[in-house]
């Protein structure tokens, strides 16, 4: 288990330099740059040439993605090119943020989605099976900024219940946000809950645990549901992965200032530095809540648990 959670933690080394060198690349390739954002009509053009050189603009991608490298190398994320401020001070700052925004939609997610698997599993086949399908692909057809949009309209501007854009100290500006994004979530791993309690329905062991009494309450939540949680929580751990990685689009939508619209700021202002920060903190926290996932399975499955002990004393006899 200790080797396997080291190598995937060099694992992150190649993806951080590949994710990075990508949005380098991308932001040079995107028209404008931070210069451009800067108001600049009252400046000589010397004063702009300077600007450039402060920025390594008159420099090429590739000089100025090895400058920012080196830096990481040495724990430093870079200072963002437009507010001054440090990538970490901005990172620390909106994550709060986006984690509870995906902790609530995880929640709301999960909350909703297994008792409807299970129960679409229990009824497979029947008109409730097929109501919850439907509901379900729905769900996963719907873009989250859409269901944000179509909350804001019915909740905000006809029905006047709930803010519009997030208001701090209101907890009610949470409240369109999860449910924007719990919708896909939900609908996801409902659909992943069925197909897993099918299959762990038809085992021989539920048939034995029937035969001796056991009541069928039991049979689902304590028997069926735990050896059908592997797959679950992979779908789980993703979801929230995912959440995590890609709340851009619902923090823009509702003005929440977690990482995803710094990003999206960033990336709008020509910000490099900080785009680049903020993605590859946001791939970091993408690799290890996925390597959190692997690790849980051996809790959930003792089977998994033996296979990594097997692995790892079958490589100690071969040294």
């Amino acid at each position: 288990m200790f080797r396997y959670t080291i190598r995937r933690l060099l694992w992150m080394i190649p993806v951080i330099v590949g994710v990075s060198l990508i949005i380098f690349v991308l932001m040079d390739l995107v028209p404008g740059n931070i210069v451009d954002t800067i108001d600049t009509s009252m400046m000589s053009e010397d004063q702009i040439a300077e600007l450039y050189v402060r920025y390594d603009l008159d420099k090429t991608v590739f000089y100025r993605y090895g400058k920012y490298m080196l830096g990481l190398i040495q724990g430093d994320l870079g200072v963002s090119q437009a507010t001054g401020r440090t990538v970490w001070r901005e990172f620390t700052y909106g994550f709060p943020y986006t984690l509870r925004l995906a902790f609530f939609i995880l929640l709301l997610g999960v909350a909703i989605a297994i008792p409807m698997g299970i129960f679409a599993a229990k009824y497979a086949g029947t008109i409730w099976d097929t109501l919850i399908t439907g509901i379900t692909i729905i769900g996963m057809s719907m873009p989250s900024f859409w269901v944000g949009l179509l909350l804001i309209m019915l909740f905000s501007a006809k029905l006047d219940w709930l803010p519009p854009i997030y208001t701090k100290g209101n907890p009610l500006s949470y409240l369109m946000p999860v449910v924007a994004g719990g919708v896909s979530m939900a609908a996801t791993i409902t659909r992943q809950t069925r197909s897993a309690m099918l299959d762990t329905r038809r085992a021989d062991f539920l048939r034995t645990a029937r035969a001796k009494g056991v009541s069928e309450r039991n049979i689902t939540w304590r028997h069926a549901l735990r050896n059908a949680l592997i797959p679950i929580v992979t779908q789980v751990g993703v979801m929230l992965a995912v959440t995590l990685a890609g709340s851009a689009v619902i923090e823009t939508v509702y003005s929440l200032p977690g990482t995803g619209k710094l990003t999206v700021q960033a990336v709008q202002q020509r910000d490099t530095t900080m785009a680049c920060g903020l993605v590859i903190l946001t791939c970091i926290l993408y690799v290890l809540i996925l390597l959190a996932v692997d690790l849980v399975y051996a809790l959930v499955d003792p089977r998994i648990k033996v296979q990594f002990q097997r692995k790892g004393k079958s490589r100690r006899k071969l040294l």
